[in-house]
């Protein structure tokens, strides 16, 4: 299908746009939001920028590719894009920024406190391909489409993800089983 330069009319019945399909997805898109901003209206105000683009551009969506595939792309890119600003202007910004940690939310156990501070200490990369797997169940092809890397990236990463996140929690098993002989 040739791009014409006109924006889709949304109004119409010929569009493909669900709203409903839109709707399922936001908590999704906030969570992953959340995990890489790690500050709750940041999380919000990306998600907006993410389905703004996503909406001025619903032209350019291709009709065979995952939806949800496709908003994750957008919304990590929007949250690169907006971590490279930040820093050309860091000096700028370290004027006005908080330099307090947030503190991490209160769990009923300690257990669950430690595991969201150990996934907080991973890396931004190894945070987006753990949760987009295994939280947002996206498989390795949606994955791969949604971050812009190869397929065998988003497997490495997921290894190195894991593995790191295992060291975090104190979890140094290399998946040796060891059993007591009588």
């Amino acid at each position: 299908k040739r791009h014409t330069g006109r924006q889709p009319d949304f109004r119409t019945p010929m569009s493909t746009l669900d709203d409903d399909e839109l709707r399922a997805l936001l908590p999704s898109l906030r969570r992953f939001a959340l995990s890489l901003t790690r500050d709750a209206s940041d999380a919000d105000d990306l998600v907006q920028a993410c389905l703004e683009r996503a909406l001025s551009r619903w032209s350019t969506r291709r009709a065979d590719a995952s939806l949800k595939a496709w908003l994750f792309a957008i919304l990590h890119r929007q949250f690169i894009d907006g971590r490279r600003r930040a820093n050309r202007f860091r000096r700028l910004l370290a004027v006005f920024a908080d330099e307090r940690e947030v503190a991490p939310s209160a769990e009923d156990t300690f257990v669950a406190r430690s595991s969201l501070e150990a996934f907080a200490r991973l890396g931004t990369d190894q945070r987006a391909v753990l949760l987009l797997v295994t939280v947002e169940g996206l498989d390795y092809r949606e994955t791969a489409q949604a971050l812009g890397v190869p397929v065998g990236t988003v497997m490495s990463r997921l290894s190195r993800a894991r593995a790191a996140y295992r060291n975090l929690i104190g979890d140094n098993t290399d998946g040796t089983v060891l059993r007591s002989v009588k």
